[in-house]
């Protein structure tokens, strides 16, 4: 495991960050010699959990977007 000063990973955060996430080694930032944190990389099965675009490709059809999705006449504050 690597090891850097908090002022150095300061500094260079995104190139350590950019490093790691090639390299997929944790690296383990001190302070006056004691280690306050392990920065690790994901997990890559942990990565595209999201629920944005999980529904892609579900829509079959839709011919007319500005129709309203069920009549008119079925809705109760119209009643």
């Amino acid at each position: 495991m690597k090891a850097i000063t908090a002022t150095e990973f300061k500094k260079k955060c995104l190139n350590i960050i950019g490093r790691m996430t090639e390299d997929r080694q944790p690296v383990t930032v001190t302070k006056r010699g004691v280690p306050v944190a392990i920065v690790s990389p994901v997990e890559q099965s942990d990565v595209g959990n999201s629920i944005y675009g999980a529904m892609r490709g579900t829509v079959l059809e839709y011919t007319d977007p500005f129709l309203p999705a069920t009549d008119p006449a079925e809705w109760d504050v119209l009643q």
